[in-house]
């Protein structure tokens, strides 16, 4: 089992190294000259140059390479250019929206898709089993920002429940908070529960068909004990995979969800960083998404073992 867990850990050394250069190298593929765009559009030459060199941009490619990854390993993620403030400081102002939307959301697809690709794959080929599975693969043909829209039009604008935009912390009360956390949830999980929902029906419809789940039947188990206790346990490891691929579409919907419901998170600050064109944020901010992944991919590996003791590779 350790030894299991340590190959896994090592495995992931090289997608750090690689994640770590392209993040590197957006700088310098990006078009325009970081060094032109901080000195502005009237700069003199010398000017541009000299930001040049305050920034490394003069030095060879492995020197500034080098120099920036051993700022990494430091916790130096490095200056915005414009508001001169820290990486770090920046995403700590940020992070705490962005956390609670992803949790929320998560909790809120999870719960509501287990439970339907269960009921789907339980009454297989039935009118509910194909209502379930038409309503996935409608909400995964929308965009993020579509099913933003016609929730605030229906829960906001419509029947006047919810708030249009904003997020309000947890401090300043449950209710507000809920109220404000509701649509941004629901508009980032809808692919997330189609997604979830329909592996789920289809590893437990597989496991449904298995010899012992017949013989838990003729032991007069219950319909609960027989769904919960054999076939879920027995279906997790594609649901957790999916589950753990599925953050990535949570990162990706996370930019687009807080720009349209105003929502100072890590998102939004990663629009304002690109429109900026503010190099260090945005290598800073993909870094940390990136290495979001590689810890939930290793995660998942590692859960891997446990629900399935089979699995050792």
């Amino acid at each position: 089992m350790y030894s299991y867990i340590l190959r896994r850990i090592l495995a992931t050394i090289p997608v750090v190294i690689i994640v770590g250069l392209i993040v590197f190298s957006l700088l310098h593929i990006a078009p325009g000259d970081p060094a032109a765009v901080i000195a502005g559009d009237r700069a003199t030459q010398d000017a541009v140059e000299q930001i040049r060199r305050k920034l490394g941009l003069d030095q060879p490619l492995h020197v500034q390479f080098g120099t920036w990854a051993w700022n990494i390993l430091r916790g130096d993620l490095g200056t915005s250019i414009f508001s001169n403030l820290p990486v770090t400081r920046l995403v700590g102002q940020r992070i705490g929206p962005t956390l609670t939307l992803t949790v929320s959301t998560m909790v809120f697809a999870i719960a509501l898709a287990v439970p339907l690709g269960i009921i789907a794959a339980w009454k297989s080929r039935t009118w509910i089993d194909r209502a379930v599975m038409v309503v996935a693969v409608t909400g995964f043909s929308f965009p993020v920002f579509v099913i933003a829209y016609i929730l605030i039009y229906f829960f906001s604008i419509k029947l006047g429940l919810l708030p249009v935009q904003g997020f309000t912390p947890l401090s300043k009360g449950v209710l507000p908070f809920l109220k404000s956390i509701v649509l941004p949830s629901m508009a980032l999980g809808v692919v997330y529960v189609t997604l979830i929902a329909r592996i789920t029906r289809a590893s437990v419809l597989e496991v449904l068909n298995q010899d012992y789940i017949r013989t838990a039947r003729s032991k007069g188990l219950s319909v609960f004990q027989v769904l919960i206790g054999h076939a879920l346990k027995n279906a997790a490891v594609p649901i957790v995979t999916i589950i753990g691929v599925g953050v990535a579409l949570l990162i990706g919907g996370m930019v687009v969800t807080e720009t349209v419901f105003n929502i100072p998170g890590i998102g939004r600050l990663t629009v304002e960083a690109i429109l900026a064109r503010d190099y260090p944020v945005i290598q800073g901010v993909i870094l940390i998404f990136s290495g979001v992944n590689v810890v939930i991919n290793l995660m998942v590996d590692l859960l891997y073992a446990v629900l399935d003791p089979r699995i050792r590779y």
